[in-house]
Order: structure tokens, then C-alpha cells, then sequence
């Protein structure tokens, strides 16, 4: 059995704080996340237009997701689209923490 090479990949890159996903070698797009008190704050992710609806948003977010618990972190999903991934996959609801004004707040203020 041969791997598709178009599947995507999903990589962590921690010097970037974040996970991007590769479709055929090319980046396709990014979450883009801070790691505070034991927690994971995704606030943005990208995919470029020549992948949209394509799913390789979908793949990236599932895999930074289960990339996070497996780490032990807590996931907070500030970014719409990791927020709306989350209400369709409730098998992360148990390590999933609300939005807060203070983790807005410090998110805001920059890198830790």
C-alpha cells in the first residue's frame, strides 16, 4: 500500500508557535497558538485560498488538537475556526477551557 502524497501532514513548529500543514510539500496553512499555565490558546489560523475547502483545515486543527492533549495542555479557542471545529468534536470538551476576559487580556499583552 503506497501513502497518498497529496494527504496532508500536520507539523508542530515550536521555535514558531505553531502547527502548519503541508498538502503535496507545499504549506497550505497554520494554527498559530501560545502555550500559558498549562494551557494552549489557539488565536489564529490560516489556510491558503488554493486549499480551501479542499480539508486541510480540518486535518490541522483535529491533529494540533489531539498534538495538544497528548501534552498534557489544556486547549482555549480563541480562533473562530478552532471554536466552531470544537463544537463538532466534543471528545476534547473534557480538556477544554472557555475563552476569558483575562486570557483575551494576556494574549493581547504578547509573548509570555
Amino acid at each position: 500500500m503506497t501513502e497518498n502524497a497529496s494527504a496532508p501532514v500536520v507539523q508542530r513548529i515550536d521555535a514558531e508557535h505553531r502547527y502548519a500543514v503541508l498538502v503535496g510539500g507545499e504549506t497550505a496553512g497554520f494554527t498559530a497558538y501560545r502555550d500559558r499555565d498549562g494551557r494552549r490558546i489557539f488565536h489564529h489560523t490560516e489556510i491558503d485560498d488554493a486549499f480551501a475547502g479542499r480539508g486541510p483545515a480540518s486535518v490541522l486543527v483535529q491533529q494540533a488538537l489531539t498534538d495538544t492533549r497528548a501534552a498534557g495542555k489544556r486547549i482555549v479557542p480563541v480562533c473562530p475556526y478552532v471554536a466552531r471545529h470544537l463544537t463538532k468534536h466534543d471528545e476534547f470538551a473534557d480538556v477544554t477551557d472557555p475563552a476569558t476576559p483575562e486570557i483575551l487580556r494576556r494574549l493581547e499583552a504578547g509573548p509570555a
